[in-house]
């Protein structure tokens, strides 16, 4: 037989599994978003149906970025879940808030 290497003697390579990837980070994003999206509700009642009834574009347009921020976090962190759902909540609820204040005081 010629100089042969069974699969077999590279099994370490094989066991060595990928993480699941940025799927979480942007599931994270989205509940992010949607909990960010209640917290006005939650301070100011349902006049603020009235507000986003003109503004919804601004706030649409932070979805993207929040599943953008969940993913980039879970990948910075190497798909640490915790860590990943506090910063990004933090980080975008801080955005909502941002958009939110300067759309009002505007």
């Amino acid at each position: 037989m010629h100089n042969v290497t069974p699969l077999l003697a590279r099994k370490e390579d094989r066991e060595r599994e990928e993480s699941a990837g940025p799927f979480p980070g942007g599931m994270v994003g989205f509940a992010s978003w949607w909990i960010a999206l209640a917290i006005p509700f939650m301070l100011y009642g349902s006049n603020t149906l009235f507000f986003f009834l003109y503004t919804w574009p601004f706030f649409l347009a932070l979805l993207p970025v929040s599943v953008l921020i969940g993913i980039a976090t879970s990948v910075l962190l190497r798909g640490h879940l915790l860590l990943t759902l506090l910063l990004t909540a933090i980080s975008v609820i801080c955005l909502f808030w941002l958009i939110f204040s300067l759309l009002t005081g505007w």
